[in-house]
């Protein structure tokens, strides 16, 4: 089987994981392959269609999950309203601890909320600020 055939059905093959795993990173794999099959057709050596193919997989995957990190860090993924639904919602709380932290019932489970740091805590109607591992960060409406 010539070397093209090879980098082509290697490429199939990741896009076809990459469509029943949702990875994008086996995307930017099969990218890499698809260069390397194209410089099979060019001609180039074998040695030189892996090394070409692996620096621009290796670069491809780096640079997805540099993006992916960085867009993460910067959206704040635990009080972005698009990702998380509770985020923008109100909870009722009749009464803190002494610990600054309250249960509430909402939707349907009982939930511990916290109040932003230097807000005096307060009962009443809260909205949810932002989503801390298990519990509810709240601020005063």
């Amino acid at each position: 089987m010539d070397y093209s055939t090879t980098w082509w059905l290697v490429a199939g093959a990741l896009v076809i994981a990459e469509l029943l795993t949702g990875s994008f990173y086996l995307l930017m794999l099969a990218m890499a392959c698809a260069v390397g099959a194209l410089c099979a057709h060019a001609g180039l050596s074998p040695m030189a269609q892996v090394l070409t193919a692996s620096i621009l997989g290796v670069t491809a995957v780096l640079a997805c999950y540099l993006v992916r990190k960085r867009r993460a860090a910067l959206h704040g993924l635990s009080s972005n309203r698009e990702l998380n639904l509770d985020v923008g919602e109100s909870v009722m709380v009749e009464q803190w601890s002494s610990d600054g932290t309250a249960q509430v019932r909402y939707r349907g489970a009982q939930w511990t909320v916290i109040g932003r740091p230097g807000n005096l805590p307060s009962a009443g109607m809260h909205r949810v600020a932002e989503v801390v591992g298990n519990r509810l960060l709240v601020d005063k409406i």
